[in-house]
């Protein structure tokens, strides 16, 4: 059973507070909570399921393919979004339950 936020050390608020502390990362977290408003049909993912494929969501950024896999990384990283692999090509979605994990809990400790 993983732990929740509110349960994990500092060390891991850190990683996830560095994670939005970026434009384009909140700009992702925020295109994931409609990905059929923001992001063209795909192939093989269902965007209610699985999100959006990690080349929409690079391109829409409008950065590097180094560049936008970093950005994701950072946020599976910190497990605000959750990356599924279809056929060769990764999508990403949000994790609602971490992201309202660390908004109680910094609403609770600040």
């Amino acid at each position: 059973m993983a732990m929740t936020l509110t349960q994990q050390p500092t060390a891991e608020l850190e990683a996830s507070l560095k994670a939005i502390a970026s434009e384009r990362r909140l700009q992702i977290l925020e295109w994931l909570k409609d990905p059929k408003a923001h992001f063209p049909p795909q192939e093989h993912g269902d965007p209610d399921e699985h999100g959006a494929c990690n080349q929409f969501i690079v391109d829409k950024l409008g950065v590097s393919q180094p560049a936008g896999s970093r950005h994701l990384k950072v946020l599976v990283d910190a497990d605000l979004i959750i990356a599924t692999p279809i056929k060769g090509w990764t999508y990403y979605r949000r994790n609602e339950e971490a992201i309202h994990a660390l908004t109680s809990r910094l609403s609770n400790d600040l």
